[in-house]
């Protein structure tokens, strides 16, 4: 008998003296959460195994790993997994990857400064490096989105991701899910116009609206603005300037960031980009504002907003708004 001949029945052999003795590990079984780690080899992996009681042996789960040449095939994530459960049935499941997913939404309206916790609990990175790759212009370009970020493009939605997923990962499906936005008829509707500047007035009329039915309306303000080349004087542009949320946006406060090109109360024309995620109804409200009119709103307590035509009656409409909140 040849030396190769004998090498792969003296395998066969011992995974047949293995199974025997692998297959037959069934203890009443318990769901337990397991959690491997990114890097984490055969050995460490049976380890964690055993600890969990998911099987009794960490050594025979590494050999039965390595005998069948599984043992660098193991996929780090959470686990729901059965104690007691055979060597074979843990290893068929690390091997497919079967983690546990969970559900995580992203609500209309964020800046990235507003999604960076809630990423950094799911893939484990830190909150600065997170930060650091989205503010990345490089990474817009590798996703084929029109930048100069990726702030604009990751959509707002509901997602199910493994605990421990690339930051990556995540970017590409919220990139996949604006992309999918982009339907013929939208895209009929764009027109010649730049794409860019469509979300990024569409990021605007989202944190600008606390009713979707105003949307159409906001987004004719600002392009009856655009048109006639006034300053846009979005309170939103101002805050994210500033780097966060300010309950009340005093002129200090503006005057701080005069230089700053998203300032649009010292700075003509739109921001350089969008200054958070828009959703459908405010991509769709910027790619067909409403023809009117109308130069200025000033928000009422109730969030709706009252539209008007010239300065005297805006400055009319804030003195009523004062007055409201002052006796709310």
């Amino acid at each position: 008998m040849r030396i190769g001949s004998r090498v792969r029945l003296a395998t066969a052999v011992a995974i047949v003296a293995m199974a025997t003795v692998f297959f037959v590990e069934q203890r009443p079984s318990t769901p337990v959460t397991v959690e491997i780690p990114l890097g984490a080899g055969s050995p460490r992996v049976a380890r964690i195994l055993e600890d969990h009681h998911v099987i009794g042996s960490a050594k025979r789960f590494h050999l039965y790993a390595r005998v069948l040449g599984a043992d660098r095939d193991l996929k780090a994530g959470t686990y729901i997994m059965e104690t007691g459960s055979s060597v074979r049935s843990a290893l068929r499941q690390l091997t497919r990857g079967g983690v546990e997913t969970i559900a995580v939404t992203f609500a209309e309206g964020l800046a990235i400064w507003q999604m960076v916790p809630t990423l950094a609990e799911l893939t484990g990175d830190s909150e600065t490096e997170i930060v650091a790759a989205l503010r990345d212009p490089a990474l817009a370009q590798r996703f084929g989105v029109p930048g100069p970020t990726v702030e604009g493009y990751l959509f707002p939605d509901t997602y199910r991701f493994a605990r421990g997923v690339p930051l990556d990962a995540v970017v590409g499906a919220m990139v996949d899910r604006y992309k999918a936005v982009w339907t013929p008829a939208r895209r009929e509707a764009l027109g010649d116009r730049n794409e860019r500047d469509v979300i990024t007035l569409a990021s605007i009329v989202q944190t600008e609206a606390r009713q979707v039915s105003e949307m159409p309306r906001i987004a004719g303000v600002y392009a009856n603005r655009i048109r006639e080349h006034w300053l846009l004087q979005a309170d939103p542009t101002v805050i994210y300037a500033l780097g966060g949320y300010r309950a009340r946006l005093l002129y200090a406060a503006i005057d701080s960031v005069a230089d700053n090109p998203y300032n649009t109360y010292t700075q003509p024309g739109l921001p350089p980009g969008p200054i958070a995620q828009p959703g459908e109804l405010a991509i769709d409200a910027a790619l067909t504002p409403e023809e009117h009119d109308l130069w200025y709103f000033v928000a009422w307590p109730d969030g709706s907003h009252v539209f008007t035509a010239t300065l005297a009656e805006h400055n009319a409409a804030k003195a009523s708004s004062r007055k409201a909140r002052e006796g709310a």
